[in-house]
């Protein structure tokens, strides 16, 4: 019999799957289509300090392989996610959950970490250093090492829980970026984010997107994935979450061997809200395939073999 278990910076996850931030709203919705506590959990929306409506609209594109946007952070604000949607979440969601948090100053990702770090339902807290699609805050973080560790040793001052902070792919070294958070005491790394990019209306001859740019994701990122979970995982000894076009349990394994501990699922559940179950329940029978009994043994396997 496989065995899906894993652990991620000392908490249990009955499987590797994890939903990504921004595609699985605060889980409630899913809820209602199947049993969301099969999961190993997942990462709710990105939470600021105060209020977001986001970027205006069109913020979605689609391009060849998969989608463009620019949402901007829309949340309700740490607050009122705090009051309202974790309660909520917790009829229907029995396991530890992950916090997605940004900022657009130091200040403000402290704040917020020290609200959430109150919170029991709340596991661990994915700090996003690498939004591409709001100004003055979320990127700019991370693609600096001094200030992506100055924001790493912040929030770990003020948090008992494991901090994850999770990187862009638009820098020159993303090893570095990694290496300079573990230095700072990051938990672990989640990667990657969207890649910047955009699409021109050619009838209006004009940017497509509001925003003029905005975060590619789908499979067409898939290959850029793993080739910087393979080398952050070269760079550090903490955990890393793979992300980036994950549409199948073949990537999931295949992301796991690059050196990834979990994989956050994010695009396929915008364009199928079944796609995690999916992917959770067929992950078994591609471990017998490629005849793994345990997901734990096969972590960084690629860099061994």
């Amino acid at each position: 019999m496989s065995t899906t278990n894993v652990t991620l910076c000392g908490i249990e996850l009955s499987n590797p799957i994890i939903p990504a931030s921004g595609t699985f709203g605060y889980g409630y919705e899913f809820a209602e289509l199947y049993d969301i506590n099969d999961l190993g959990t997942f990462s709710f929306k990105g939470t600021t300090s105060q209020p977001r409506y986001g970027n205006p609209t069109p913020r979605i594109a689609e391009y060849a392989g998969g989608l463009l946007n620019a949402v901007g952070l829309q949340n309700p604000g740490v607050d009122a996610v705090i009051s309202e949607e974790l309660p909520k979440l917790a009829k229907v969601f029995r396991k530890p959950v992950m916090a997605n948090i940004s900022g657009f100053s130091v200040q403000e990702y402290v704040d917020v970490c020290r609200k959430l770090d109150t919170c029991e339902q709340v596991g661990w807290l994915e700090v996003n250093i690498s939004c591409p699609n709001v100004h003055g805050g979320g990127m700019s973080f991370g693609t600096d090492p001094k200030a992506a560790a100055e924001v790493t040793r912040a929030v770990k001052a003020v948090t008992t829980k494991p901090v994850i902070i999770k990187l862009t792919p638009n820098v020159t070294s993303i090893a570095d970026m990694a290496k300079a958070c573990e230095d700072a005491g990051a938990d672990g790394i989640s990667l990657i984010n969207t890649v910047l990019g955009m699409r021109i209306d050619l009838k209006k001859k004009a940017p497509l997107l509001a925003n003029t740019t905005g975060g590619m994701s789908g499979p067409g990122i898939f290959p850029l994935a793993v080739r910087c979970v393979w080398q952050v995982y070269n760079a550090v000894s903490i955990p890393i979450v793979g992300m980036g076009g994950v549409s199948s349990s073949e990537d999931v394994i295949e992301l796991m061997l690059a050196g990834a501990t979990a994989v956050e699922v994010g695009a396929a559940n915008l364009t199928d809200p079944y796609a995690c179950k999916r992917i959770m329940e067929d992950l078994p029978r591609v471990m017998a395939q490629y005849g793994i009994n345990n997901l734990h043994e096969i972590i960084g396997g690629a860099h061994h073999g």
